[in-house]
């Protein structure tokens, strides 16, 4: 007997999870609901719904597991309409990036027999279903965080979707799951546009700042340019979390700020020498919360043709370039042009032509 798998939500990373399924398991039957019947409509013809809901009705009877994706904020209002609906043995997953709010709608609503919550760490700096694709969450970390341990199945099943993903599922509470997220993926996004802020803030008339700004500001501030109402939601989902990380990084800073006023330099060495430690013992080839940027420079001489010619070299090779462009700062030995693309295998792709033709290549 074949699956039945539905979808509250069918954007960015509910699109992808569905034709990653589809992929995988071709006799899989997927029925989604969303406000945007165009969308759903697109999706039915390129042959990933299977069954278009015009609402929360009783057709998700039907399904084995139900996969909330829509905001966070949202996703625990269709709980309580779900819970009349659901066969004896289904599960609810979610793909939100917080967890404890939905968790703690599952306890109030006594579904922790039911629910596993999800979370998939990939994105895209572009949303919606016509931007999903079948191996977005390739190699990225499913967080798993049960309701409950009296169901192991149930864990075990969404396991599987995650495995069935190509991404590497975890299992984890969902307290650590939210004070993780707010270490590695919600402060980092404060820093960036509390920087960004301050240099626009401390800039010159002239704005020298922003000139100049290349090579380490904008890689560090890249994430700066996420979506306002995505991450204010987020902060309002995990504010406790997100204060005491926030809490912590502001008083090593206040430590550092100290160290360089006694110009303790043996302090300040340590600082830099602990976090290239640490640093480089993260590993490159898995995708984490923040979306990684594929990218090398070239050292190319400035003259007519020879950024046109470059783009010949791997055009010829149908290797798509995503972004190219010149590095005005190269204070950290940069190249003088700077190529982003789509994917790590564009850019493999583009590192190993480019090397034929004696190009001299720099990691970013």
């Amino acid at each position: 007997m074949e699956a039945v798998v539905g979808f509250i939500g069918l954007g960015l990373i509910g699109g992808s999870i569905a034709k990653g399924l589809k992929r995988a398991h071709p006799e899989i039957k997927i029925m989604a609901y969303m406000r945007s019947a165009s969308r759903l409509e697109k999706a039915h013809e390129e042959g990933v719904v299977d069954i278009i809901l015009d609402g929360i009705d009783r057709q998700l009877s039907q399904c084995d597991m139900i996969f909330l994706c829509t905001p966070v904020e949202f996703n625990a209002g269709y709980l309580k309409q779900l819970k009349p609906l659901l066969k004896p043995g289904a599960i609810i997953t979610d793909v939100g990036s917080t967890k404890t709010s939905i968790h703690q709608a599952v306890a109030n609503l006594q579904m922790e027999h039911c629910f596993v919550g999800g979370h998939p760490m990939a994105g895209s700096e572009k949303t919606g279903y016509e931007n999903s694709t079948d191996h977005l969450l390739e190699n990225a970390y499913y967080m798993i965080t049960p309701a409950s341990e009296d169901n192991p199945m149930h864990i075990e099943r969404v396991k599987a979707i995650a495995q069935a993903l190509g991404a590497i599922p975890k299992v984890i509470s969902y307290e650590e799951h939210d004070f993780a997220v707010a270490a590695i993926s919600h402060l980092p996004h404060i820093i960036a546009s509390s920087l960004v802020n301050l240099v626009q803030e401390k800039d010159s008339p002239d704005e020298i700042m922003k000139q100049i700004a290349a090579g380490g500001f904008k890689d560090i501030t890249r994430i700066a340019s996420a979506s306002p109402e995505m991450w204010e939601q987020i902060c309002m989902t995990n504010t406790d979390n997100i204060i005491k990380i926030l809490e912590q990084y502001v008083s090593s800073l206040s430590h550092v700020l100290s160290d360089l006023r006694q110009r303790d330099s043996q302090a300040v060495h340590r600082l830099f020498q602990n976090s290239r430690q640490y640093r480089d013992s993260i590993s490159d080839r898995t995708k984490g919360a923040i979306e990684p940027e594929y990218s090398f420079s070239v050292d190319i001489v400035d003259e007519v043709g020879s950024i046109s010619t470059l783009s010949v070299i791997l055009a010829a090779k149908g290797i798509s370039i995503k972004n190219i462009g010149i590095n005005h700062s190269r204070e950290h030995g940069e190249g003088a042009l700077r190529i982003t693309f789509y994917d790590e295998g564009s850019m493999e792709a583009a590192w190993n032509q480019l090397t034929r033709y004696k190009y001299d290549l720099m990691k970013m």
